[in-house]
């Protein structure tokens, strides 16, 4: 890959690039940086930075390697290895973070701005994929629930909204459900109060003899099929 150019002020491409990040560390100062750039791999401040980009890095993609901190007596070497094999694994295009003697790699003060600058841009444009991602698994999650409401708004008989949010939908939907509900109720309650007790005796005369007749019936089939049955055994070919 090849390797960017860099701007005449760096720092501030730097500092752009974490405020964005949302880092709060003590490096937010061009000054402050400036030092912390300066003192290189001497610096507290410059190594907690270096942790705190990778580890955000290594939570947006899948990677191997990790930057992690010096504390716990893990010497300045051991921090360079691992420095050196994260950047190889993002393909970093600055050819003096991940090539020649590893103790001389970020003993320049540029070439801790270049670590710095590069991981800082690297970790926007993750985020910047991430987001974009959020956003269309969001969409299609939104899609498939419209398209439900929207069914049961087809069913319901109400008329298509142009609104594509789903909130004012089921308001339309609640609504249309209450009337539905309150003109059965309404019904029901037309139909039970119009039946007298003349009625009802009359209706249950009625069902007696329904029943009767349906019952003589259903004895009648019984018995046809037992005679049915009964003929298989009176033909001569069935007594052989």
């Amino acid at each position: 890959m090849k390797e960017l150019a860099l701007g005449p002020k760096m720092e501030c491409d730097i500092l752009d690039a974490l405020e964005a990040l949302g880092y709060t560390g003590p490096l937010l100062e061009e000054e402050a940086l400036n030092k912390a750039a300066e003192k290189g791999l001497s610096s507290p401040e410059f190594l907690e930075l270096c942790v705190w980009l990778g580890s955000q890095i290594k939570s947006l993609c899948n990677m191997e390697e990790s930057i992690t901190s010096t504390d716990g007596g893990k010497d300045v070497e051991s921090f360079q290895l691992e420095v050196s094999s994260f950047l190889r694994e993002m393909a970093c295009p600055y050819s003096s973070l991940v090539s020649g003697d590893i103790k001389d790699r970020l003993r320049e003060k540029e070439d801790c701005l270049k670590l710095l600058l590069f991981l800082s841009t690297e970790l926007q444009a993750l985020k910047i994929l991430h987001s974009k991602k959020m956003k269309g698994s969001h969409l299609e999650k939104h899609n498939e629930i419209y398209q439900e409401v929207q069914t049961i708004c087809d069913a319901l008989g109400l008329s298509n909204s142009s609104a594509s949010d789903i909130p004012p939908l089921l308001t339309n939907v609640e609504q249309k459900v209450w009337a539905v509900i309150c003109c059965c109720k309404q019904e029901q309650c037309k139909h039970s109060s119009g039946v007298c007790a003349q009625h009802c005796d009359l209706l249950e005369k009625i069902n007696d003899a329904l029943r009767s007749e349906y019952e003589c019936r259903r004895r009648m089939l019984v018995k046809r099929l037992d005679v049915t049955v009964q003929s298989f055994g009176w033909s001569d070919r069935a007594k052989v």
